[in-house]
């Protein structure tokens, strides 16, 4: 059934956008800054601030915890923080470990209620060309690299891994054991100038677990706009909190961090999974989303 919502306040740049949405079979068939001229149904959301959904990097879920366990981390971690999408990677050692290490993944969130992509972790020491073809054969979309000293990236033969990347082209993203911070910064910067350098699909910082992931991240990984985006094509999946006069030129993050208690509905995929402080919590509602490309699209 086809619906429109009037007067969102959606949320993108620090500012808020006044925009009338047309859904038609839980898709955004339309967006526009007029009044959409139907005779559906018609919400009106003027009293709220409209973001998309959160796509979050965790790699702590109770996997083989109780129901209770993992429903209780899913609620307090994903659902009530307005996230729908979650980023997980396995851990790795060999390249042949790949298959079995996603599926036992799959299969420990196969109850998720929301939706999951799964990446790989590996040593940068492993890191070679039959292992990224592997990855590409899986549709591995984020490939995470564990750096423990700079002579490791000297020895990589970064010219076959780009071939092998190509052209699925999987970011390769840094992970920083070194807990003191100025040798951290010198792992990563020296990560940055090899990167370029080789021209390596890859993200030049860390990611933090537990933070929204940006659309520039969110594209390099294959899922914007598919996920986190209010566009035309772009999936029904939404977040509704309370206008202030405090939150009119914050960005999502800082909505996400600090004005939680505001968030009142949220909706994935067409479905209402948080009313109030009511939780909808539905087990298996989360599927595995297959990444086609990433970097498919341009920002």
């Amino acid at each position: 059934m086809a619906y429109i919502i009037e007067n969102a306040n959606i949320l993108k740049d620090n500012q808020l956008q006044k925009r009338s949405l047309l859904i038609k079979e839980n898709k955004i068939a339309s967006v526009r800054t007029d009044v959409i001229q139907y005779k559906w149904m018609k919400m009106n959301a003027e009293p709220y601030i409209m973001t998309p959904t959160f796509v979050l990097l965790n790699n702590r879920i109770p996997y083989k915890g109780t129901f209770q366990e993992i429903k209780k981390y899913m609620t307090e971690e994903f659902l009530l923080k307005g996230c729908t999408t979650l980023l997980t990677c396995a851990n790795v050692s060999y390249e042949r470990e790949i298959p079995e290490k996603v599926r036992e993944i799959k299969t420990a969130l196969i109850g998720s209620p929301v939706d999951f992509i799964i990446g790989v972790k590996i040593p940068i020491k492993k890191l070679t060309q039959s292992f990224i073809r592997i990855c590409k054969r899986e549709r591995i979309p984020a490939i995470f690299v564990e750096i423990n000293n700079t002579e490791e990236l000297e020895k990589i033969p970064w010219g076959w891994i780009r071939d092998a990347l190509f052209p699925f082209n999987s970011p390769l993203i840094p992970v920083v054991s070194s807990p003191a911070k100025k040798e951290a910064e010198n792992y990563l910067s020296k990560w940055k100038m090899m990167m370029i350098k080789e021209k390596i699909p890859c993200l030049f910082d860390e990611l933090a677990e537990n933070e929204p992931l940006t659309a520039v991240v969110l594209n390099k990984i294959g899922l914007y706009p598919q996920k986190a985006c209010l566009m035309h094509g772009a999936e029904v999946s939404y977040n509704l909190y309370l206008k202030a006069r405090e939150i009119k030129n914050v960005d999502e993050v800082s909505l996400f961090h600090y004005h939680g208690d505001r968030l009142v509905v949220t909706i994935h995929k067409g479905k209402v999974i948080r009313s109030g402080v009511e939780v909808l919590y539905r087990p298996g509602n989360g599927e595995y989303v297959k990444v086609k490309t990433p970097s498919f699209f341009t920002i």
